[in-house]
């Protein structure tokens, strides 16, 4: 099993490691601000505010993980397409890494933005997942 899903337990390790790179940026531009007092996020925040775009970008990871990481596990225990599986969990981690590059760097308050390319790009690596993965269990 480990050599047939190599590559896709490395793509889940850094999709993981990307998430907590997130987090240790979130938790140091937070940190950063003026008038830094632990767990409060200042209500007035928006786009202008880096804190403000790379804590969004962790919760934003945090709620897209979820369904991939349960169909991926799914996948590997029933035998699905190990290429396949592999292909779809990388292109979702690139297209993560690109979404949270695009966050950090753009501000605006336009939707959808350059950042939202990379989400649907990542959701659409999800959905594919979900459905391909259905017709290989009922097949």
């Amino acid at each position: 099993m480990l050599e047939e899903y190599g590559s896709t337990f490395i793509a889940i390790w850094f999709i993981l490691f990307t998430i907590v790179c997130q987090f240790v940026v979130a938790v140091l531009a937070h940190r950063m601000q003026s008038g830094y007092r632990v767990g409060i996020i200042d209500p007035s925040l928006d786009q202008e505010s880096f804190f403000f775009r790379a804590h969004r970008t962790f919760w934003n990871s945090l709620e897209n993980i979820i369904p991939l990481i349960g169909l991926a596990f799914l996948a590997l225990m029933a035998g699905y397409h190990p290429e396949r599986l592999s292909a779809i969990i990388w292109i979702f981690a690139i297209a993560r890494v690109l979404h949270t590059i695009t966050y950090y760097m753009i501000i605006t308050h336009k939707n959808p933005s350059t950042r939202s390319i990379f989400y649907l790009i990542g959701f659409g690596a999800s959905l594919f997942l979900m459905f391909d993965l259905g017709w290989f269990l009922i097949m």
